[in-house]
């Protein structure tokens, strides 16, 4: 996962600059303040959001859309996968041609934006729909085997009402297979930040601390050490990022001038600060102080790589910033208040998450929403399921 902030300097080609060699005008100070303003505001909405949403999420007993909660063994053997992905992708640019790559990756994030919009918009779509809407139920059913050995691939529940905000959400997938216009692809990195932070749990507070940890040495090195994550998220053409031109002022929606930020940025630390969010809400004291703090911290966090990027014109690991406000800042509150012991004492599966099954096991629910809650005690086995049926607006 991409997790660089880049700016194109003024008067270089970079970041879907002209790759002829000519310089383009300088961004107008106007025009920076609100590439800037604008990525850090869109980092901000997914974290509020899905750390809201995650909450929602976990007390959802009868959920079929359950998170998938990160160990601390998962959180150690991230950083690792992490960076073998990227150097294989690096590998991958230089040996195959780009054009090709990206275009199975566009395929590929095509069908995936797709669905990770159409359940981001569900619960805000669900509003506007007549009580006389006929909303009829379906059910996507493949096996394998027969008899007792028949074992469930994919057993996908749906209505009506999904199926309209899936054909609203291919609409932006069309545009953003034929244009890679970058509004499109910022509603997909949206949706896949906001998707990341809902159902991505970390199950204690020492969890958290290992993943950022890993990422924070992760980040510095592939940024700092090797010219390998901003090639790679020069070169890769799918909604990893969020960007915003620098030139929006001069040239409208058609600027080409990108400032760009990875959502590694944004959802690796939206996991923590949701996490935050649970712990806070497991005081019963009515207050949401770690959640507040944390979030403070992520925005001088990355307004702090801003301005390290724009005083020293070079591509910033923002988790070098972004960990140490995230993780510090709260626990220093929690020293304050007397309350450490509790913060990393706290299991968020445990407290909130009753039924929350690891990483890679999930569910087997089938039939009506009403039998949900019973075949959730059951033994957890099969595929991962759709979210419920009528979900609640945040």
């Amino acid at each position: 996962m991409d997790s660089a902030l880049s700016d194109p300097h003024n008067g270089s080609a970079e970041a879907g600059g002209p790759a002829n060699g000519t310089t383009r005008p300088p961004s107008t100070p106007e025009g920076i303040a609100l590439a800037y303003g604008s990525l850090l505001l869109m980092a901000l909405l997914p974290i509020f959001f899905g750390a809201l949403r995650s909450v929602r999420c976990a007390r959802g007993k009868n959920s079929s859309d359950m998170p998938e909660t990160i160990t601390s063994r998962d959180a150690a053997r991230f950083p690792i996968i992490a960076s073998c992905t990227l150097l294989g992708l690096y590998l991958f640019f230089k040996i195959f041609s780009q054009e090709y790559i990206n275009l199975l990756l566009s395929m590929y994030f095509f069908v995936l934006g797709i669905l990770a919009l159409s359940h981001t918009i569900s619960p805000f779509m669900n509003k506007f729909f007549p009580a006389s809407f006929p909303n009829r139920q379906y059910q996507l059913l493949f096996t394998q085997g027969s008899g007792e050995n028949k074992e469930e691939i994919i057993n996908y529940e749906f209505d009506t009402k999904d199926l309209v905000c899936l054909g609203l959400s291919s609409i932006v997938g069309v545009w953003y297979l034929l244009r890679k216009h970058w509004i499109a692809n910022n509603l997909f990195g949206l949706a896949f930040s906001l998707n990341g932070v809902e159902l991505l749990h970390l199950n204690n507070v020492s969890t958290g601390c290992i993943l950022l940890g890993g990422l924070f040495i992760y980040d510095v090195f592939w940024v700092f050490g090797t010219n390998v994550m901003v090639t790679v998220a020069k070169s890769f053409e799918a909604p990893i990022k969020l960007v915003f031109p620098q030139d929006l002022l001069e040239k409208g929606l058609e600027a080409d001038n990108f400032a760009m930020l990875g959502l590694g940025d944004i959802v690796i630390p939206g996991i923590f600060i949701a996490l935050l969010l649970r712990f806070d809400i497991s005081l019963k004291k009515d207050t949401h102080t770690y959640f507040y703090t944390s979030f403070a911290a992520y925005i001088f966090g990355l307004g702090l790589t801003i301005f390290i990027m724009h005083v020293f014109k070079h591509a910033q690991p923002a988790l070098l910033y972004l960990v140490p406000a995230c993780v510090g800042f709260p626990v220093l509150v929690a020293l304050a208040k007397g309350e450490v012991t509790e913060m990393f004492s706290y299991e968020s599966s445990a407290e909130i998450l009753p039924h929350t099954p690891r990483l890679t096991h999930f569910p087997t629910v089938s039939g009506s929403p009403a039998s949900l809650a019973d075949s959730m005690q059951q033994k957890l086995a099969g595929p991962r399921r759709r979210r419920p049926q009528n979900p609640s607006a945040m």
